[in-house]
């Protein structure tokens, strides 16, 4: 669907499409335990987030160079502009990279060399999100961010993934104080695997603007209440939480109800090339398997410029949401 929208939630890491993991492979030297992409797409079956993570960081390996990060990332802008997304605010996980001796200035400056002329390129304006692994140190997490510091002209804010349950939010607590000290952004991932009391302690302790998934909200009437409250934007991803198993099927997904209750919220892809589909994929899903009207598919649209860290350019936000008044749908 190509309704004009920004995609809030997205791990550049998780765009490896098949093809470009063997090319970057083959450029790179590294040898890949699969016979081809074929075997490898067969490879994206899971049976919960930990058994995606797996995957996720072994395909890693390829990634050794600035070239291979802009490559990765201009992949992704020229899907996303073909789908509608008109602004991108993407995460990248450095901890992981940093773990295979890939330096901090390889990976920004390598994104960078595709978001600095993305508006040129692929008519998508783009933020970049430094995310910390959550069964991960704290300490890493803050040795990280100082390993950050001379980047920070290109990063706006920071976010918390990977494996939820047992690590909660307030294990971060001093990092996000850090970090906000810094002048940056803060989301988190809560509400996904962990249960509703993470997003709770995300608010409270990590001080978030964002709440990355947040699904599991529903469980909690008082927390849905504040949420509406406080206009908490909400990042969900639908495809994801099918392929992960967080829900069981698409139609089973509580994104109406969360409409219904005045949630602010907004469809993403998270890992694209793991879960099936783009921002315009999860919107056509749900709009299919769930049935929604039009005007609900442009309040998520609305929603998603209205989340989005554009504050310091709002004659761009205005434009955007002008866009998505003006579509046409088919």
């Amino acid at each position: 669907m190509s309704l004009p929208k920004a995609e809030l939630h997205l791990h550049i890491e998780g765009t490896l499409e098949p093809e470009l993991a063997f090319e970057l492979a083959a450029r790179n030297g590294v040898a890949l335990p699969y016979a081809d992409t074929d075997a490898l797409r067969k490879a994206y079956e899971f049976e919960d987030l930990q058994s995606f993570l797996n995957l996720y960081y072994e395909l890693m390996a390829v990634l050794r160079t600035e070239q291979d990060f802009a490559d990765l990332a201009d992949a992704y802008l020229a899907r996303a502009a073909a789908q509608g997304v008109r602004h991108a605010e993407i995460f990248f996980d450095p901890q992981a990279h940093l773990a295979r001796g890939v330096g901090m200035g390889t990976v920004v400056d390598g994104l960078w060399r595709a978001l600095g002329r993305s508006e040129a390129t692929h008519g998508v304006s783009t933020q970049l999100i430094m995310c910390f692994l959550r069964d991960e140190s704290a300490a890493s997490a803050m040795e990280t961010l100082e390993a950050a510091k001379p980047y920070l002209d290109r990063i706006v804010g920071i976010g918390l993934d990977s494996a939820e349950v047992g690590h909660p939010p307030v294990k971060f607590r001093e990092v996000y104080e850090a970090a906000a000290a810094l002048g940056l952004r803060r989301v988190a991932h809560a509400g996904e695997e962990g249960p509703p009391s993470y997003i709770t302690e995300a608010l409270d302790v990590l001080g978030v603007e964002r709440v990355d998934h947040g699904l599991r909200c529903m469980e909690d009437p008082a927390l849905v209440e504040r949420l509406v409250r406080e206009r908490v934007p909400l990042t969900l991803c639908p495809l994801s939480n099918v392929r992960l198993r967080t829900v069981d099927t698409l139609a089973d997904h509580p994104l109406p109800a969360m409409l219904d209750a005045g949630l602010l919220c907004t469809v993403n892809s998270d890992d694209p090339a793991y879960f099936g589909g783009y921002a315009g994929d999860n919107f056509d899903a749900v709009c299919r398997t769930l049935g929604l009207t039009d005007e609900r598919l442009r309040e998520l649209a609305r929603n998603s410029f209205t989340a989005s860290f554009l504050e310091h350019d709002e004659e761009r936000r205005a434009r955007y949401l002008a866009e998505v008044e003006a579509y046409e749908f088919e």
